[in-house]
């Protein structure tokens, strides 16, 4: 009898939640790594500021920022927490642990992607336990009808259109949809919320008119960085809208990357695909037919591509656009004369680059980079890369070697690397060094990382011995280059806000005169397509270079 009381409270308190929401706005308060209020305290003013504006909830990201929201507001928190998967793409609280982190925090409502993507991870398992574990009433995030009935299905108290547009089978999607809501309310008994690409208030009112139960919005609101910048390039298209469209390729040993990138730098139509593993003619072929997609594509978009820009594992003569040097993880690849290759295939201009070395020129033109002559960007996952400006141009070297910042000598008799050298920091801060200063107990970096993060000492040690040999490696570089920013990059760097800040402790104990230094250490937040956006960088270069002033 007292077990049915306290269901029947739990069902009335939920009611009750559900209904404080009703026909409000809920604002999203959260922030990338870079943005200067991505900060707990930030996203508790973002809250307040919220609050008396008249909103009605706060949808929020991490536990810590739930516990500072709590603080400084009383209305009801959504509580999320984005975690990048093996498949190089983020997923909205993908674990029992993750929610049970916000609830401890705070949150009253917890926030699961329950895509089709989402589902394959187990979200529709992972929303059961939740509501029957944690008691908390579960949102899902979903792009389609489908997924909205199988969430519902699987027993969410209420959904929102958070992922339409930003899957792949929804991509195409670029505008909000209020026939969209309406399509859900008609065929779901739970609430409906309209979030994604909400972005003026005529829109909020037509979610409303289609049966919607609150709206979120929120780069529209806390995102002031974004907002410049939808006015800035709204002014600026008048000014580039003569300037080329151009296609972006990453060409890795496992994945290859490919978009479409606009005059005013964003990229369209993003694809990924396995990159073939039996040799030169294979690579060719693959690239060949890749490049011909992109081109199509954009050709019956009706802004054809004007030219095509490569990135690639392994060393490249950017003038030539040879391979000048790469390893058997792309077989045969060395001596490529890859840009004549493909232009004699494809008929228009081609600029070949490093991959690492593209990502640098991305992070100048896009990112972190933007505005800063001197910086390093270090790619950290299975092995480490680099790509260095010095004096606000790209350093390449004599013989196009420059930047192989993960074969710098740490430890003069030190571990075998795989270049066949002893001792190079790679061999200390790859994926496989972080695996093995855990002692066997985890099964991928990626789970050593999200240990550490929760308080498992053991995975923290991990973590901060592999922090220890990385400042070794940045000091040198340091010491050589004196760059005012470190950009981190790569699978070990994403969601890891520990070894940003255990390098933040320990490069100046290593570092000549470091209080005189106003060097940064920074997480990339160009993420999985940042090296496509360099290869656009350099395509347009070569555009510009062979059509002159």
């Amino acid at each position: 009898m007292e077990l049915l009381v306290l269901e029947a409270a739990a069902r009335l308190h939920i009611k009750s939640l559900l209904q404080s929401l009703a026909g409000g706005l809920i604002v999203s308060c959260q922030a990338p790594d870079v943005d200067p209020f991505q900060d707990p305290a930030s996203m508790a003013r973002f809250a307040q500021a919220a609050e008396r504006g008249g909103a009605v909830g706060i949808r929020v990201n991490s536990p810590p920022d739930v516990a500072a929201v709590r603080q400084a507001v009383p209305l009801p928190v959504i509580g999320i927490q984005k975690r990048t998967q093996p498949d190089g793409k983020i997923l909205i609280t993908p674990s029992f642990e993750d929610a049970r982190d916000l609830v401890t925090a705070g949150a009253q409502i917890i926030a699961v992607e329950c895509t089709a993507r989402a589902q394959g991870f187990g979200a529709l398992d992972l929303v059961r336990r939740i509501r029957a574990e944690l008691q908390v009433p579960v949102m899902a995030d979903i792009a389609t009808l489908e997924e909205a009935i199988a969430a519902e299905s699987a027993g969410v108290d209420l959904l929102a259109s958070t992922m339409r547009g930003y899957t792949d089978d929804t991509e195409h999607i670029q505008l909000f949809q209020p026939d969209f809501i309406a399509a859900l309310v008609a065929c779901l008994k739970i609430p409906v919320l309209a979030e994604g690409r909400v972005d003026t208030p005529q829109q909020a009112v037509e979610a409303f008119r289609a049966g919607a139960h609150a709206v979120i919005v929120g780069t529209a609101i806390t995102r002031p960085e974004v907002i410049t910048a939808r006015f800035v390039a709204a002014l600026s298209a008048e000014k580039t809208r003569d300037e080329a469209v151009v296609v972006g390729i990453d060409l890795g040993g496992t994945n290859t990357k490919a978009a479409i990138l606009t005059p005013q730098g964003l990229l369209q139509s993003q694809s990924v695909v396995p990159t073939p593993a039996e040799g030169r003619a294979a690579l060719l072929r693959h690239l060949v037919d890749l490049a011909t997609l992109k081109l199509n594509e954009a050709r019956q978009a009706g802004t054809p591509a004007k030219a095509l820009g490569i990135a690639t594992a392994g060393w490249v003569n950017p003038n030539s656009g040879e391979i000048v040097y790469a390893t058997e993880n792309l077989p045969g690849w060395t001596g490529t004369h890859l840009a004549a290759e493909l232009e004699n295939a494809l008929q228009l201009p081609v600029a070949v680059e490093n991959d690492v070395n593209a990502l640098a020129i991305a992070e100048r033109h896009f990112g972190a980079g933007r505005g800063i002559d001197n910086f390093v960007c270090m790619t950290l996952g299975t092995g480490v890369g680099g790509g260095c400006y010095s004096g606000g141009r790209l350093v390449r070297g004599a013989h196009y070697f420059a930047n192989a910042l993960g074969h710098i000598a740490i430890q003069s008799t030190g571990e075998l690397c795989s270049c066949g050298l002893r001792g190079c920091l790679e061999s200390y801060t790859s994926a496989a060094a972080l695996l093995r200063y855990a002692k066997g107990t985890y099964s991928s970096a990626e789970e050593v990382i999200r240990a550490a993060h929760s308080g498992d000492a053991k995975a923290r040690g991990a973590l901060r011995e592999y922090a220890e040999y990385l400042a070794v490696g940045i000091a040198s570089i340091v010491h050589l280059l004196d760059p005012e920013l470190v950009i981190l990059a790569g699978g070990i760097t994403q969601e890891n806000k520990i070894l940003v800040a255990d390098l933040d402790e320990l490069l100046p104990r290593s570092i000549m005169a470091a209080k005189m230094r106003r060097l940064r250490i920074v997480a990339s937040q160009l993420g999985y397509y940042g090296a496509v956006f360099g290869a656009g960088s350099v395509a347009r270069a070569a555009l510009a270079d062979k059509n002159g002033p």
